[in-house]
């Protein structure tokens, strides 16, 4: 594991606070054909390039197959990781992420339930390591964060947060690798209120659904962010974040620029084709990701009924 930015603009776990064992899945290693791209904005180089040449490669298709493709199932075990408290979490990026997983947990446990009149359930959180098996099918650390919403998990190699900084620019503090976390508990979101499986993510461009998926994802995990620091943990009873500066703020919407289509495809080609693109421009993830944190709500959020993105 790389050195550990978070020190840079440190988002701090209210003192107190703690997360126990068993909420994290840790380890796995797939076999086999491995989904190649998708979660939070990354694309594997190759791809990029193969779609931007125009050989009719279709990436938006590529990113479907995260989103209810055949595949095994997931890898079972039983390996889990152990309780953190919050001094750990702002240190450790495994704790971190247990952490975070738990404050998403408890601010959605209460937010969905008053503006849908579906329920929360938690998502599986996977921190795999190299490959691992889902039931999207297998997947390496190429793929990024993603969820599978066949087997509701969200899986992430946290090497990902290095690559943010040295592949990508963007930075890797801690209220960056908290957005990328509650990026894909926004999908879970997504899921549980359906909108999932009724958006046509078969395509690209952008003004397509995958877009729209991607950006209000980004929406809702401003929304976390917005409230996590008067989120109250009721095991604890202390709020789990520190107040936000907008210095750690800008932290986060560094990340989000960093896995911007326009960006990514200016990197790799030197060039960017809007046709191309399956997660929305590094202005529309920032300005999305704001537009949760700045009191948004589910209705505010729902890219497929604003009247542009």
């Amino acid at each position: 594991m790389g050195h550990d930015n978070g020190s840079l603009w440190p988002v701090t776990f209210h003192e107190g606070g703690s997360v126990q064992g068993g909420r994290v899945q840790t380890g796995g290693r797939g076999r086999g054909p491995v989904i190649a791209g998708g979660g939070i904005g990354v694309v594997v180089v190759t791809l990029l390039i193969s779609l931007l040449s125009g050989n009719g490669l279709n990436v938006g298709q590529l990113f479907d197959s995260l989103g209810g493709g055949a595949g095994a199932g997931a890898e079972e075990s039983d390996s889990y990781l152990g309780s953190c408290t919050a001094e750990e979490a702002n240190s450790d990026p495994s704790c971190r992420l247990a952490m975070t997983a738990h404050s998403l947990d408890v601010f959605w446990e209460k937010a969905l339930p008053k503006q849908t009149p579906k329920d929360y359930t938690l998502p599986r959180v996977h921190k795999f390591t190299g490959s691992v098996q889902t039931a999207c099918g297998p997947a390496t650390k190429d793929t990024g964060p993603f969820y599978c919403p066949p087997d509701q998990t969200v899986y992430i190699d946290i090497s990902f947060f290095d690559e943010l900084q040295s592949r990508f620019g963007g930075s890797n503090g801690a209220l960056a690798q908290e957005y990328i976390v509650a990026h894909e508990f926004g999908h879970h979101i997504e899921n549980l209120i359906e909108l999932l499986e009724k958006a046509d993510r078969s395509g690209t461009g952008a003004n397509s659904g995958s877009v729209k998926i991607e950006l209000m994802a980004d929406c809702l995990a401003g929304m976390w962010a917005g409230n996590a620091a008067t989120t109250v943990d009721p095991k604890t009873g202390v709020p789990f974040l520190d107040p936000i500066t907008d210095a750690q703020l800008q932290d986060a919407l560094s990340a989000a620029a960093a896995v911007g289509d326009d960006h990514i495809q200016k990197q790799v080609t030197g060039q960017v084709n809007p046709e191309g693109f399956t997660h929305g421009s590094s202005e529309q993830r920032m300005r999305w990701f704001k537009r949760g944190y700045d009191g948004g709500t589910l209705a505010k959020c729902n890219t497929f009924n604003a009247p542009s993105l």
